[in-house]
């Protein structure tokens, strides 16, 4: 598989998985708290897509670098307010359980990612 068929395989998890997002989001309960947690996790959950997609068009290593980063932070705190969904009852942990693990999986390959071109950069 070449490098731009797996980039646009990671784009394409990264945009479903924004939908995933708010899809949640929408189905939090439209208390103070289910209101505040929708809209922080809307706006960490769906940046990662279009950050990822702005590094493919980085201009140079360390921009792409950046980019990614950015992607990285973001999705880490989807990863904490997934998290605080599931430890507030606020919706049933079933149905959080795949994004979840979407989430730890797409931390990982974007975190490889942002340490290789971080290494091909350092050569």
């Amino acid at each position: 598989m070449g490098d731009a068929t797996k980039a646009n395989e990671i784009e394409d998890r990264l945009i479903d998985f924004a939908v995933r997002v708010i899809k949640v989001a929408d189905a939090l309960p439209r208390t103070p708290a289910g209101k505040h947690i929708a809209g922080q996790l809307l706006r960490s959950g769906t940046s990662p897509a279009p950050n990822y997609a702005e590094a493919r068009g980085a201009e140079s290593t360390a921009d792409f670098v950046h980019k990614l980063r950015i992607a990285l932070k973001e999705l880490n705190e989807s990863s904490v307010w997934l998290r605080i969904i599931c430890r507030a009852e606020l919706l049933e942990n079933s149905l959080l359980a795949d994004l979840i693990d979407e989430n730890d999986q797409l931390c990982r390959i974007v975190n490889a990612s942002v340490k290789t071109a971080s290494s091909n950069n350092n050569k």
